[in-house]
């Protein structure tokens, strides 16, 4: 029996609430099992968490950005849990981008790093693309923790990764996901996956020392605050220029 917790993907879907209509596209539904995925879906995870570069070659192309984002409504409601109430006070991610290329000889294009903080929590993200996609598209890891601490203090630890996602070519997606227990339910068993959690927290640690976050992230985010409405820049006081006539 499939875990409740899944992930739905729609790729059409045509109804109307009175009557079906008869030329209306068939409906496919692709469910993705992020809880326990299969023994082949595990051997494509640890396949791609492999190729990644140990000790990449950098290109000299590189890329820092940093913004500030409202979140939606329905944003919110995901990231807060479909269960909860939506607060009336809008809430906004402070965000920092770092992009690196690879040389020709990696599998890999490039690499991109972000790290987003709002006030319920903070997440770190690293995905990298293929060169010349034919199944395998992209590698997404990604991390999470309670925005209870500053984003310096989350960048000293490595936090373990709870998210591991292909893009695949004309394929669904292959996900494996930390999941918790519904109500009244034990959270599924998931310690056979823990080689590939292991595996691939260790690839975003190391790549956060290799694109040097532990110290852009801070500095960046610092930026941002300061530019966020309400912010006041201080003020210099001005500087007194009279001449003082020097004593005879």
């Amino acid at each position: 029996m499939l875990p409740k917790t899944l992930t739905i993907t729609v790729l059409a879907v045509s109804c109307l609430a009175q009557e079906p209509q008869p030329n209306a596209p068939p409906v496919k539904v692709n469910v993705l099992n992020v809880c326990t995925p299969s023994a082949d879906e595990q051997k494509e995870i640890a396949a791609a968490l492999s190729h990644v570069p140990k000790q990449p070659l950098f290109s000299p192309d590189f890329e820092v950005a940093r913004g500030r984002s409202s979140l939606s409504d329905k944003a919110q409601l995901i990231q807060a849990g479909q269960g909860a109430e939506l607060s009336s006070e809008p809430i906004t991610a402070a965000w920092v981008r770092m992009r690196r290329e690879f040389s020709v000889q990696s599998l890999f294009s490039n690499v991109q790093y972000s790290f987003s903080a709002d006030t319920k929590s903070m997440i770190e993200t690293l995905v990298l693309h293929v060169r010349e996609p034919k199944d395998l598209v992209q590698l997404s890891i990604e991390d999470s923790a309670s925005a209870v601490t500053s984003a310096a203090s989350m960048l000293a630890t490595n936090t373990p990764v709870d998210r591991i996602k292909l893009e695949r070519f004309g394929k669904p997606s292959v996900v494996l996901a930390r999941c918790k227990g519904t109500e009244g339910g034990s959270p599924p068993d998931q310690s056979a996956y823990e080689p590939l959690f292991r595996d691939a927290s260790a690839v975003l640690g190391r790549y956060r020392e290799l694109l040097g976050a532990r110290r852009t992230v801070p500095d960046e985010l610092a930026k941002v605050v300061a530019l966020s409405p309400g912010k006041s820049r201080p003020t210099q006081k001005p500087t007194d220029k009279r001449v003082v006539p020097k004593s005879k």
